[in-house]
Formats: structure tokens, sequence, C-alpha cells
């Protein structure tokens, strides 16, 4: 067991612990889910939650909690995930329950939506790269500021992507890339689909110094810490558990 404070200098102050999204039908989201995952196993966690948990082979912080709220918000969620095929269509996801947005054109990939409406970018297959999810995507006004402010949380790498910016290599982070791409509208609703960390410290402090907002405190009922970015992108967090 290292020291608090040497934790501090060689652990990342949080890990990534996958994704949540909020859904009005939980077993037919997990269906879709579920291939989009590559054969992740689905298993019920509680009344009206599912967790969809990595297939063999991949991270294990490759997780989607689902959880059933009673109506959803109508503004497009400003995160979405971007997956390859393991081929040159998406059949597969959409024998699942997606259906295609936009078939590839100027930009070589599909647009799907599952069957929520939720919007994923598929990329046919191509060389040997492996199919199946390999970023997150975050819609944001300052994709570098943004960059920065993660690389920092989750101790990755910032590069530079045109426009966009992107994280990679942060320990434990199950994808290539954590990506920032820009757009010129602020974001004005809750997102849809937000992601769990687990904390080094006791508290968010250290996230709150740099910049994090709290959002929902815990307490008997919710075990962890609900905060926003600089941008008010939600997330919850988890303490002590690196």
């Amino acid at each position: 067991m290292i020291s608090d404070e040497l934790a501090k200098y060689v652990l990342p102050a949080a890990q990534f612990d996958g994704l949540s999204l909020e859904v009005l039908d939980a077993p037919r989201a997990a269906r879709f889910w579920s291939a989009a995952l590559g054969g992740g196993t689905v298993r019920d966690v509680g009344p009206g939650r599912l967790r969809i948990d990595a297939a063999p082979g991949r991270s294990p912080r490759e997780i989607l909690r689902l959880t059933t709220v009673r109506e959803l918000r109508p503004q497009a969620t400003r995160a979405h995930l971007d997956l390859r095929l393991s081929g040159a269509a998406p059949d597969v996801l959409v024998a699942a329950g997606a259906h295609v947005v936009r078939s590839p054109g100027p930009d070589p990939w599909f647009v799907l939506a599952d069957p929520e409406g939720n919007q994923v970018c598929a990329y046919p297959a191509a060389d040997d790269r492996p199919s199946g999810i390999f970023q997150l995507v975050v819609k944001c006004r300052d994709a570098y500021a943004q960059a920065r402010w993660w690389g920092r949380v989750l101790s990755g790498d910032v590069i530079a992507e045109g426009s966009a910016a992107a994280v990679k290599a942060a320990p434990g982070f199950p994808w290539d890339y954590l990506v920032f791409d820009p757009v010129p509208e602020p974001k004005v609703a809750r997102n849809r689909l937000h992601w769990h960390l687990d904390l080094r410290d006791r508290d968010p402090s250290a996230l709150l110094l740099a910049g994090a907002t709290v959002l929902r405190q815990p307490d008997a009922i919710h075990a962890p810490w609900v905060l926003a970015d600089p941008e008010g992108n939600e997330f919850c967090a988890f303490t002590e558990r690196l």
C-alpha cells in the first residue's frame, strides 16, 4: 500500500470507469448496446437498471450502465461513441435495433441511431484494426481547454486533431481516444450519456480546485458525487477506489 502523499504523484486524480445512459426501455436498449459492445454481458443490477460488462478480450472498464427514466430530454446528447464495424455495413447493429441516419459519403462513416435515438458513428472495417468502440466524443465550445482539463484529471496525453483535440493513453481508459469536438452552441441540458470516475482521494477536492463544480453530494441513497466539468458535462465520482 502506497502512502496518500506518494499516491498524489504516482496515481492519476481519477480513472474512467465506464458510461451511464438514460433510457426509456432498458431491455430494448440493452439488446442494441450489447451488440455495439461486441457481445458484452447484460446484468440486472436493480429496478430499472441494467449493466453491460465488457466482452471477452476488451478492457474491463468498457462498461455501460442503463438507467430507466420516465422521459428523455429532447436535446441531442453532446457525447457519443465511435466504433469500427466488423465488416462493410452495420447489419448486426441494424438487426439489434439501430437505424441508419446517414450512409458514408464525404464523411466515410455511417451515422446510426440506437432504438431511442442516441447517435453512434460506425466506421466500416479497415486494415487490421479491431472492431468495437474506439473513442468517446464530446461536443464542446473550447476543445483544447477541455482536452487539457481532462488530460490533467486522467493523466493522459493531449493531442491536436485539427480544430478538435483529444486525450490518449490515460491509465485505465478503455478506448483509444477521448475526443473533444468544437461546436458553436453552448450546452443547455443534462446529457443522456455521462461517465463514471474512480477518484484517488477521499473527496473530490482536487477536481474542484481544477474547475469542477458539485451538482450533488453523496447521501444515503446515492453513493457518488455528481460533478460537472468546466463546460457542464456531468460525471459521477466515487471516492477512494484507486
